[in-house]
């Protein structure tokens, strides 16, 4: 059974950094999408940060304008981790922050898209 279990999650001053990290387990995921969503209360949830491989690039990253900047997404294929670095944090950034994943190689920002998901785990920014 795919596991994906976030931690990293907290409280932190505007301008403040958090490091989020995914953990998986009962899949390698060495391919496919790996990605980060967030869900702000009363909000859909959105695309933040994806990395996945392709057979022509080792690492490729996207970022949603929003973040991009200040955020970095980071993979492990032999820790099985995906981590996101997240600087100058705003108070537009709180929210719950979940790992996916996807089995496909092709990119998408759609959370319809992937497969698997993490429990989430609770961003808190205070101006």
């Amino acid at each position: 059974q795919v596991q994906l279990v976030e931690s990293g999650g907290g409280l932190v001053q505007a301008g403040g950094s958090l490091r989020l990290s995914c953990a998986s387990s009962g899949h390698t995921f060495s391919t496919g999408v790996r990605a980060w969503f967030r869900q702000a209360l009363g909000k859909e949830r959105e695309f933040v940060a994806a990395t996945w491989s392709t057979t022509w690039s080792a690492s490729n990253v996207y970022y949603a304008d929003s973040v991009k900047g200040r955020f970095t997404i980071s993979r492990d294929n032999v820790k099985n981790t995906v981590n996101l670095q997240m600087n100058a944090l705003k108070p537009e950034d709180t929210a719950i922050y979940y790992c996916a994943a996807r089995q496909l190689l092709s990119f998408s920002n759609r959370p319809s898209s992937y497969d698997y998901w993490g429990q989430g785990t609770q961003v808190t920014v205070s101006s």
